[in-house]
């Protein structure tokens, strides 16, 4: 399996005796501390800032800290109510096969954990290297808590390589005793999977103004929908007269109850060019809505499952209100209900805190990628085709002020076929850093994303947005577009000082693309008809996607001029030629990372820890 789980990675020696012994010391010490905490009460919230429900019901309850000085994550897992086991582990895209696993097993009369791995069939194995390290586990009147600890990188091929970005959680609970470990039949384990970001960036948070106010944008006690998943859409307006203030934090409002059905939320306020929008309650794919929804698209705040509040910058804000804003905003709410409950009332939504004392800068969000159109397209049943949206030098020396401009936060956009999202800096030819990168990206799990470091961007300079796309479950070509059949290649960057550039982003040339449809006609037997009135999704629609007209395509946009959108918030191109541009030349690529591995002692036996938790059975 080419992916995470294997990527090759220097191991020290064994002879670093001295280093591996100060390491094992170390967590020995963490080890005792977080058992001797169980000991007495339920640890405190503080120690595990992040938190998720696992499963629908809020069964399962995973937090969790992390330790960059240790290249570690710390969990805690609530089990709520404890059976004769479960596993919860970590695979690629939340499949159950090839995945990294510890687990808690019961025989009826002793239970047991240990650090396991599934091959491609699903079967159990234990993992000759014990990477998941039990700290401790303690009965208490809400349920088990159970405290393990996992390096970043292990150096085992067989574990998973916890990243920046999206990481797929899957569990499985144990319903009846079980003698081994290979007796253990994962497909007949009830079971799911949740996405978070493990890796929170560890920033302090920044001190907030005395004069600081809030307004909470949210649902009206909305009904939730019994079916599995819901965008739901209501308007809400700021108060006639509002003047311009700074948004310089948000968090989530969720109904209690509801913390595992509410996935992810986003407020976005809606254009001035019109002077109202109609009131609105009701699901956003409803032939009901009103058409004018469509122009409230720019983000306010964005929140998905497992995320904190969001801080800006002590030196920026984000401006709302005041002249030329329009007083209309639009709160959107994923509902993911797999279990179809009925009758769950909901009021969940965004509290925006904000302050009339302006800071010195404006943020601002700027759209990098490709522009949404059908001339950037993914043949059928690809596994991993790339496509490149890149902002140009030209753009950004034209559009910039000279001192630049700080991004400090990043949201990556993709519809249904996404898999894999980068935005790179360059700078003179040589990518220079790596602006966002998520390396499992869903569709399905969506937040803007404080960056751990800001990254300053220059006049000249270039940032280049690639996306990794899957298609093998479609018949025909996926073009770009608006629809949710259709792709997006994007990364919302915010930044400051805000300035005119809104939109830096490009697609192949489309005469280009036209000389591709000829070349097509000219080497397959069956025709492509590129009639004035036969639009260019048409025309991918009807191409016999064969190995030859798959990788003529995959050369085109590896090599074809660009058109570039270099625009105002207007919508207006910034003045200059953007037609028919050379693609960025990069002289010089960033390394991969190489993961860093803890040391490494004498291999030990391949053997779960026995716990004494007494005799499991079903609650």
């Amino acid at each position: 399996m080419q992916n995470s789980r294997s990527k090759p990675c220097s191991c020290p020696s064994l002879k670093l005796r001295e280093v591996a012994s100060m390491y094992f010391t170390m967590v020995a010490a963490f080890l005792v501390i977080l058992v001797v905490a169980l000991q007495g009460s339920a640890p405190r919230e503080s120690d595990f800032p992040y938190k998720v429900p696992l499963d629908p019901q809020g069964l399962l309850e995973l937090s969790w800290n992390v330790s960059y000085p240790e290249q570690a994550v710390h969990f805690q897992l609530l089990i709520r109510e404890l059976h004769f086991g479960l596993l919860f582990g970590m695979s690629d895209r939340g499949e159950f096969e090839n995945a990294d696993l510890a687990v808690l097993w019961s025989d009826g009369h002793n239970s047991y954990f240990g650090d396991a791995w599934s091959d491609a069939k699903g079967q159990l194995h234990m993992d000759s290297q014990q990477d998941y390290q039990l700290l401790g586990a303690r009965r208490a009147p809400e349920g088990l808590y159970l405290l393990f600890r996992r390096a970043f990188s292990t150096c085992d091929p067989k574990d998973y390589l916890i990243e920046d970005g999206t990481v797929h959680l899957i569990y499985g609970i144990l319903e009846k005793p079980v003698h081994s470990l290979q007796a253990i039949n994962i497909s007949a384990l009830p079971g799911g999977l949740q996405r978070v970001q493990l890796l929170k960036p560890n920033i302090s948070i920044p001190e907030l103004p005395s004069d600081m106010k809030s307004m909470e944008i949210t649902a009206p006690d909305v009904v939730i929908p019994s079916q599995e998943t819901t965008y739901w859409c209501y308007m809400a307006e700021l108060p006639e007269g509002f003047p311009k203030h700074h948004i310089i934090m948000y968090e989530p409002v969720v109904t209690a109850g509801n913390e595992a059905l509410v996935h992810h939320m986003e407020v976005f306020q809606c254009t001035a060019q019109f002077d109202s929008f109609p009131h609105y309650n009701g699901p956003c794919d409803s032939k009901m809505k009103p058409d004018r929804l469509n122009y409230c698209r720019h983000v306010l705040a964005a929140w998905a499952m497992g995320a904190q509040a969001f801080y800006y910058p002590e030196e920026a804000g984000l401006a709302f209100g005041g002249p030329g804003s329009s007083r209309y905003l639009r709160l959107e709410i994923h509902y993911h209900n797999p279990l179809v409950f009925k009758g769950r009332r909901d009021s969940s939504g965004i509290r925006l805190y904000y302050t009339a004392t302006l800071r010195p800068y404006d943020a601002g969000i700027m759209e990098l990628g490709l522009v949404y159109s059908p001339v950037m397209a993914i043949p059928p049943g690809e596994h991993s085709f790339v496509l490149t949206g890149y902002c140009t030098d030209k753009c950004t020396q034209l559009a910039l002020p000279a001192a630049g401009i700080r991004i400090f936060a990043s949201q990556l956009h993709t519809h249904l076929a996404g898999r894999k999202v980068v935005t790179v800096l360059s700078r003179d030819g040589r990518e220079r850093q790596v602006v966002n990168a998520d390396r499992h990206y869903s569709p399905h799990f969506q937040e803007i994303r404080m960056l751990k470091e800001v990254v300053a961007v220059l006049p000249g300079d270039e940032l280049i947005t690639t996306c990794t796309y899957n298609t093998e479950d479609r018949s025909r070509a996926t073009v770009g577009g608006f629809g949710i059949l259709e792709e997006m290649c994007v990364n919302y960057v915010h930044y400051y000082p805000q300035t005119q550039l809104e939109l830096c982003k490009s697609a192949v040339d489309p005469g280009y693309l036209h000389r591709y449809f000829s070349l097509v006609n000219r080497f397959n037997d069956e025709e492509i008809c590129m009639c004035p009135q036969v639009s260019v999704p048409q025309q991918f629609y009807s191409i016999p996607w064969n190995t030859f007209n798959r990788d003529v395509l995959k050369s085109l946009y590896g090599f074809a001029p660009i058109s570039m959108h270099c625009n105002k918030s207007s919508a207006v191109r910034f003045p200059g030629e953007w037609e028919k541009q050379p693609l960025p030349r990069i002289t010089k690529r960033l390394r991969e990372p190489i993961p860093r591995c803890p040391p490494a002692l004498e291999p030990q036996p391949a053997a779960p820890v026995p716990l004494n938790l007494g005799q499991l059975q079903r609650d």
